[in-house]
Formats: C-alpha cells, structure tokens, sequence
C-alpha cells in the first residue's frame, strides 16, 4: 500500500542573518547588471569613426569679388567718419589704377550620398561660389558642381565625378531620434581638418525661423566649418545636416542644431530629380488657434489652422473662406499652423486633398488641387473685390474695445498702407491699458471683419459686439490687417 501524500505548510520569519544574506545577494546582482550593462557600450567610437569618416569630405569654395574702394582698414562700415576718410582716400588714389577683383574663400563641410558622387551641404556654404573643390578624407580633391540648392531648408546637392565608386553613407529615421540618444558629429571645424565631436540629442523639433524648420539640438560640439556635415547616430546613419549654433561669441557652448534627415531626403531627392524644390501649395493665409480665439469662435478644443486669407489659388478654386479653421489635411489631424505648412509643402503638386474645416461651428471637407509653391511665392497677391454697403455720412470716430475707430476713407489707404480692395475702420488711436494693446494692436491696423462677418460701418461693430454679448461669448473675434497682412484677434466684450 502506498503512503498518502501529506501537504505541509508553515510560515517560518527568516532570520536576521538570512536577511543580511539576501540583501548582499541583490546588491551583487545590481553590480553584475551595472557591468554588464557597461560592457555592452562600446569602449571606443574609433571603430564607428573609422567606418564612415571617409564618406565626409571637407568643402572649400572661392569667389571673385570686385575691389574695395572704400577707406578699408581704417574705419569700421557704418562709422559717421566714413564719408570723410573716402574722400581722403580718393584723393590720394586720384593717380592710381582702381583696385583689381580678388577672390575670397570659404569652408565648410559635407558628405557622400552615392558611389557615383553626390554630395550633401549646406546652401550657405556654397552660396554664390564661383568654384567648389571637395577634398575627401584620403586627401584626395576633386571640382563639383551644384546640382541643385534649397534656400528654405538651407540644403545643396553637389556632384563630382571620380574614377571609381566612392565611399558613402545612408540617411536614418531621424523621427527614430530620442532625446538622450549617443550622436557624434563631423566635420570640417575652424578649417581644422577632419573632426569628430560627441554628444546626446539635447532636444527635438526646434523650430529657428524657416517655414520648414525641424531641427534636432544637440551638444555635440559643432563651430564654424562644420556647417554642412553629418550628425551620426550609434548605427552609422545620418539623422541630420548640421547647419547652426546658438552662441554668444561665435564659437560652440553646445547647443548647435541639425536639420532633421527626414526633411532633408525629400529636399534631396527632388534636386536630384528636377534641379528644385517642388512644394505643395494649398494658397492660404493661417494663424494658430489661441484659447481667446477658440472661445470667441466658441471651439471646443485649441486646435487648427484659422485661415485669416484665402487669395486666389486652390484653396479659394475649392471653396475655402476667410474664418474657416483647418481642423484636418489629407486625413492627418491638424494641430497648429507649423504642422499644416510642412505637410502640405511635403505633399506633391498637382495632388487632390480632402481638407476639413469648421465653418460656422459645422464641418465640412472640401477637394483642394494643390498647386506649386514655388510658382506661387514671386507673384502678387490681389486682394478680394471692394465690399459693398459703406457709409455715406461720412466719417465718425467712436471710442469701442479700447479703440479707437473711423471709417477708412481713401486719404487713409495711402497713410494706413491699405490697398483699394480693403474696406472696414481704421484704428486712429489704441488705449495703452486695454487688452486690445496688450494684444497688439496699434494705430493704422485696420478692421475687416468682426465675428466673422464683414463690417463697412461702425455700427457693423457696434451690431457685432451686442449680438456676441447677447449668445454670452466673453470675447469678439476680429480680423485685423496691417499693411495688407491679416490676422485674427479676440478682445474680451464683459461690461
């Protein structure tokens, strides 16, 4: 007969000496993790920097300038004495031959994208260069020429024709880029030569003051020179161009700032393909969506693209409208005006997008054939036709909002720099302790609209505000233009 099988459980408290015991096992199980999470770093960045060093090349460029005829080295441009030394100048030159063109030079850097030899840069770098001379890591020079650049992005595409293939490196998903991440930089540094600086992704996002800015911030050292060359990360992959720095005094304090990979590969790409950029352009004018805007408009969240212009082009052909608020773009939600302008400028010309807008608290989703914006930004921009319905009587001036305002007569359009499509009132005098000044607004703005609808009177604005009061909104929407430019702005109406 087989013996039963008895359970037996007993809770029994460890010992104190057990507890010491387990206490030094897991202290030397965080020593043990600590070094085997040390040991899984690379020592060195030698064998990285050795595997794409020579894929980045140093930049030099020469241009012919004329000769200086003015008092050079004696005193600063701009002095008041500046004018006196010239004349000095010229009298004793009065028997000499004017000054021969001399060249001037200027480095930078760069980096290899294709066996066959294109080369990425900065625009600046090459900006109105008559010559550019590449000189790769093995010393060897060679002659490119432009193949094609983007003042927007501040990118150029080089080409140079070698004997063989060349060595080269890919771009990364820089959008893969966290902040904290290992970077390393190269470079061409104070016309030093070959460099390598490391550093961490300091930040993302960053925005300077270019339409298409997405710059990722590092403090990996990067000073003049290194304008142009690559920002690595640990895989060997480009994820930016490096292109500025922030410092006082010209030289790097580790904030220096990348243009992401990811806008870079388009602007890349379409040089190689057409020698151009080619931008989607959906023809409006737009402002970020405030709280005070959101309230007045009686939004239910801070978000959109408020147009505050449409012009003729595809967004006026499709139907959208002044006061409209861009809640989506080819599906993608919306959030703020820097995220609209770079998705539409990345989506291709030609293309049909649904755009939804919120139009008088209801939505609709109107088709945009987007057109060029390159085509678009050397034209002029013609104003909406002349509103109907102006007062006759004259001008009155009415103190309103902490404004002051008039009808706009003809002899204001000149004064105002208003053009002739423009009707509404003239802001003749702004109180400096109203929210209307604290907002913004001064003498010669000009009033077009107020709730979203057109005003041709002042008692338009005076209708506006009491219907605003009367549905309880706490603030009027205004659309306000100064010398042209138009924007919205919510001024609080509680008495």
């Amino acid at each position: 007969m087989q013996p039963k099988a008895v359970s037996v459980s007993k809770s029994i408290a460890p010992s104190p000496q057990l507890k010491w015991l387990m206490m030094g096992m897991l202290a030397l199980a965080f020593v043990l993790m600590q070094t085997v999470i040390a040991y899984a770093k690379p020592e060195s960045l030698a064998p990285l920097a050795e595997k794409i060093s020579p894929s980045v090349v140093n930049i030099t460029t020469s241009t012919v300038v004329e000769g200086r005829t003015g008092p050079r080295g004696i005193v600063p441009d701009g002095s008041p004495f500046e004018d006196f030394f010239r004349e000095f100048q010229d009298r004793n030159n009065d028997d000499q031959s004017p000054p021969a063109p001399r060249k001037s030079s200027a480095l930078g850097s760069g980096f290899v994208i294709s066996e066959d030899g294109y080369v990425v840069t900065n625009n600046h770098v090459i900006a109105g260069a008559d010559e550019i001379t590449i000189e790769f890591f093995s010393g060897e020079e060679l002659v490119a020429k432009v193949i094609g650049t983007d003042p927007n992005t501040d990118i150029a595409l080089l080409k140079v024709e070698a004997p063989g293939a060349l060595p080269f490196v890919t771009f990364g998903d820089s959008n893969a880029a966290r902040v904290g991440d290992w970077v390393i930089a190269m470079g061409n540094p104070l016309g030093q030569g070959f460099s390598v600086s490391a550093g961490i992704v300091s930040a993302r996002n960053r925005a300077l003051s270019g339409t298409y800015d997405d710059y990722i911030q590092t403090d990996a050292a990067i000073n003049r020179g290194n304008s142009g060359g690559p920002l690595f990360n640990m895989d060997g992959a480009v994820i930016g161009v490096n292109t500025a720095i922030l410092s006082p005094n010209g030289g790097s304090i580790g904030i220096g700032f990348s243009m992401a990979s990811n806008v870079v590969t388009r602007v890349v790409d379409q040089l190689k393909e057409f020698g151009e950029t080619r931008r989607g352009w959906l023809g409006v004018r737009i402002q970020d969506v405030t709280q005070d805007v959101a309230d007045a408009m009686g939004l239910a969240k801070v978000t959109g693209a408020l147009i505050t212009d449409v012009p003729d082009g595809p967004a006026k052909d499709a139907g959208l409208k002044t006061g409209d608020v861009i809640m989506s773009f080819a599906g993608v939600e919306v959030e703020d005006t820097r995220g609209l302008v770079r998705q539409v400028g990345n989506s291709a010309v030609g293309a049909a997008v649904r755009v939804t807008v919120l139009r008088d608290g209801k939505s609709q989703t109107l088709k945009v054939i987007l057109g060029r914006r390159e085509d678009a930004e050397g034209e002029s921009t013609p104003g909406a036709d002349p509103e109907e319905g102006v007062d006759p009587e004259g001008p009155e001036t009415v103190s309103i909002l902490g404004l002051t305002v008039t009808l706009l007569t003809d002899d204001m359009r000149e004064e105002f720099d208003a053009d002739e499509a423009t009707n509404g009132l003239a802001v003749v005098e702004v109180d400096e302790t109203s929210e209307a000044f604290e907002k913004g607004l001064r003498k010669g703005d000009v009033i077009t609209e107020a709730g979203q609808q057109s005003i041709a009177t002042i008692s338009d604005l005076e209708d506006r505000v009491t219907e605003a009061r009367d549905a309880g909104r706490k603030s009027l929407l205004l659309l306000v233009r100064r010398a042209g430019d138009p924007r919205f702005v919510a001024i609080g109406i509680e008495e």
